[in-house]
Order: structure tokens, then C-alpha cells, then sequence
């Protein structure tokens, strides 16, 4: 009896503890299943997270796409330097009455700058937005409240015109329609007559168009120079000029009746004397003196004021040599005292009476020299080729105004006459320290 008590007791005590044994097993089981299950889950977002780290450090490793630097460039003479474009500075033009100066770019506006604020320290503009398009190039009307653009995907000239404001500042409205296509090669430049009358446009393949006011082609010419290396309209509004292949420069006169009406385009004179094409050429401002740049190294400068109609030729007043390039631009100082050269990104300025080097610009611009031109008033002389426009003091015309009126003073007989130029001299020389004094502070 006893002893089967005792041995159910030892059976109780074994299913239990066999039931405590099952029980822990099975428990043990659950927590492993909800461990892998945990693991399964974590995985693919521990690998999302390895990923996103992985793109971060690779994006935070992209290096960035820094802004081009602006070309930094000093020289004593230099007066300012204009900025505000974005792009690279294609063409320049000051207004006849001197007080503009229009800029056109690849950033696709055209900036008009007061001339008054080249020597403050900021240089405010306005601007004019090209949709769609941009402008190659740019020139003023003649009463300087209206400016041309040729347009160069649409490949056009556009008219736009400056509407003041009570403020003094400008709105620009573009004319209902553009001017036709009719070139077939790159234009190389457009101009407006001083007169008026006319529009010239001009492309590489030899063809210049004489165009209305109005966007009606009035003549075609052939200049049957291989190319044109460059083409422009007289200040005087009467001639039109082009050089290119061939050593020489032609001259037309555009001809209206006295009703106003287009007549004809007539040869009028050729410039001879270079011994390879010619690169670029400019007028003085009444249009009788003219100068040219040639392949062959060297600048002529030439007496225009001819009676071509009787069959007299230009005369030649100076052959100078010089450093050229492919490309390079002549401009001559409205009163006709200085030359300025570009050969790839430096400029060059002589004395047009004596043929002397005056002053040398090196490294003006990061690319080469796009445009070259004095302001109206003989003060200043502009160039392009990168973003920036570079404004030069023409201490060179100075100098040469004042060696030319010493010379007058010294043949003067007249007591008035002698005082004037005295005064004059005193005035130029005063402008020049003042230019001087300038670039030294």
C-alpha cells in the first residue's frame, strides 16, 4: 500500500515536470520564431537604410557645377569695367547723342548703359529681354530713341523702340513685325543711316541688303570679295563700305532723289594698297578720314575726302605695322587722333598723326575681342569679348588734342584765335591730370 502510494507519487511528479519541460521548449520555440520573424522585417529596412546612406554620401561626394569666374583685368587707364550681363558681350554701340550705350549678349538681353555712370562705383542699366532668341547685334537710331537688333536663331532684324518714363528710365517695345529673311549666310552687321533713309544688313557670303524703314528691300549688293570679313554704314549716312578676301576696301554711295525716294547704289571708291584681305575698317566721324587693318600686318589710314565722282581717288596718309590676328577690329576716334587695334585679347592705341604705339591693354578679355569703339565725345574707348565690357580713358586723344591745338597756337596771328586755343589747350590738359590723378588714387 505504501508503496504504490509512493509510486504514484513519483508519476505525479514526473508529469509534471515533463509538463514543465514541454511547456519551456514550446516557449522557447515562440520566442525563436518571433526573433527570425524580427530579422526577416529588420533586413530589407537595415539594406533601405545602408542604400539611402550610400546615395547620401555619393550625392554629398558629386562634385558641384561651379560658376564660371569672372576674367579679372587691370590697367591704369582702365576707367570701369560693366558687368551685368551673363553671357558673353557679342556687340557695342553708343547712341548718337552720346549719352548711350547699348550692349547685346548670348544671355539673351540687351542692356542699355548711361554713359554719365562709366566713372561711379555702380553702373545701373536697363534691360531689354529677347524671347525665344538673342541678339547678335545692335545699333541706335539716329535720334537715339529707337534701336535694331539682328535676332540669331530667327535670323532677322527687330525693331525696337525706347518709350520714356516720368522717371527718366525706358520701356522697350518691339515692332509688330520683323524685317524678311533674305540672307543666306552669317550676318556679320546692320547699321541705320544717319539720314534716316536706310537699314543695311550684311552676311559673310558677299551679300549686303539696303533695307526701308520698314522692313522693304530696296537693293541687293554683290561685293564679289570671296567674303565679307566686315561691313558698315558711314557716319555721314551716305556710303556704305565693305572689306573682306580681297586686299581691298569698296565704297558705295546710296542714292535718293531730292523727293526722298531711292535712286540706285553707285560705286563710289575702293581703298588700294594692302597686300592681303583686309580684317576690318572704321570712319572718322565726319567721314573723311578712314582707316584699315589688313592680314599683312599692318594699318593704313586714308584721306576720304574726295571727289570720287570726277574720278579721284582716296589718298593714303600712313602705313603702320602692327600685331593682327584673325579677326581683329580697327576703330577710329571720332575726331580722327587716335587708332585702336584688337589682336586676340589685347588692344593697341597709336597716335593716328604720327603712327606712334601709345598704350598697350594685355589680356583685356578671357576670350578673343568681339567689338572696339570710342564714345562720340572722344572721352572713352569700349571693347567686348567675355561677359564683361572694359571702359578705357582715351588719355591717348588728349594728348593728341593737345600737341595739335600747340601746333595751331604757334601759326595763330589772330589775337582771338590764340586765346581760344590757349583756353582750349588749358581745358584738355586740366581733363587729362584729372584722368591721371584718377587711375593713381
Amino acid at each position: 500500500m505504501e508503496f504504490a502510494a509512493i509510486f504514484a507519487l513519483s508519476l505525479l511528479i514526473g508529469a509534471l515536470v515533463l509538463l514543465v519541460v514541454v511547456a519551456v521548449s514550446r516557449q522557447k520555440g515562440e520566442l525563436s520564431e518571433q526573433n527570425e520573424q524580427k530579422k526577416d522585417t529588420s533586413a530589407p529596412v537595415e539594406e533601405n537604410a545602408a542604400k539611402a546612406s550610400s546615395k547620401k554620401q555619393k550625392h554629398q561626394q558629386r562634385p558641384r557645377k561651379e560658376k564660371p569666374q569672372q576674367h579679372t583685368f587691370s590697367h591704369k587707364l582702365l576707367a570701369s569695367s560693366l558687368k551685368n550681363h551673363s553671357g558673353n558681350v557679342t556687340c557695342l554701340d553708343f547712341s548718337s547723342n552720346g549719352k548711350y550705350l547699348a550692349s547685346c549678349s548670348d544671355d539673351r538681353t540687351i542692356r542699355i548703359w548711361s554713359t554719365k555712370d562709366f566713372l561711379e562705383r555702380d553702373h545701373k542699366c536697363l534691360r531689354a529681354n529677347v524671347e525665344f532668341d538673342h541678339a547678335t547685334l545692335v545699333r541706335f537710331s539716329p535720334d537715339s530713341r529707337a534701336f535694331i537688333t539682328w535676332l540669331d536663331n530667327g535670323e532677322t532684324i527687330r525693331i525696337y523702340k525706347m518709350i520714356k518714363k516720368d522717371d527718366g528710365t525706358f520701356n522697350f517695345k518691339a515692332a509688330p513685325e520683323d524685317f524678311p529673311q533674305k540672307h543666306k549666310g552669317i550676318v556679320i552687321n546692320i547699321g541705320i543711316a544717319e539720314t534716316g533713309k536706310f537699314i543695311m544688313s550684311a552676311s559673310v557670303d558677299t551679300t549686303i541688303v539696303i533695307w526701308d524703314l520698314k522692313g522693304e528691300a530696296l537693293a541687293t549688293i554683290n561685293t564679289n570679295q570671296m567674303t565679307n570679313s566686315h561691313v558698315a554704314v558711314s557716319p555721314c549716312g551716305r556710303f556704305v563700305a565693305s572689306c573682306g578676301f580681297t586686299p581691298d576696301v569698296k565704297v558705295w554711295e546710296v542714292c535718293f532723289a531730292k523727293s526722298g525716294e531711292f535712286k540706285e547704289v553707285a560705286r563710289a571708291f575702293d581703298l588700294k594698297g594692302h597686300s592681303a584681305g583686309v580684317y576690318s575698317f572704321d570712319f572718322s566721324n565726319d567721314s573723311r578720314r578712314m582707316v584699315t587693318v589688313s592680314k599683312d600686318g599692318t594699318w593704313k589710314l586714308w584721306d576720304t575726302d574726295v571727289e570720287y565722282k570726277k574720278k579721284q581717288d582716296p589718298y593714303l596718309l600712313r602705313t603702320v605695322p602692327c600685331q593682327v590676328s584673325e579677326g581683329s577690329r580697327i576703330a577710329l576716334s571720332p575726331d580722327g587722333r587716335v587708332v585702336a587695334i584688337s589682336n586676340g585679347f589685347d588692344i593697341a592705341m597709336y597716335s593716328a598723326s604720327t603712327g606712334e604705339l601709345e598704350e598697350e591693354f594685355h589680356g583685356v578679355h578671357s576670350e578673343e575681342i568681339t567689338d572696339l569703339k570710342f564714345d562720340i565725345n572722344n572721352r572713352f574707348l569700349v571693347s567686348s569679348g567675355d561677359r564683361a565690357i572694359r571702359v578705357f580713358h582715351n588719355a591717348v586723344g588728349y594728348r593728341a588734342a593737345i600737341q595739335d591745338m600747340q601746333t595751331m597756337l604757334k601759326k595763330a596771328s589772330n589775337d582771338g584765335v590764340r586765346q581760344r586755343l590757349q583756353q582750349q589747350i588749358t581745358d584738355a590738359q586740366n581733363a587729362l591730370d584729372t584722368v591721371l590723378n584718377a587711375t593713381k588714387n
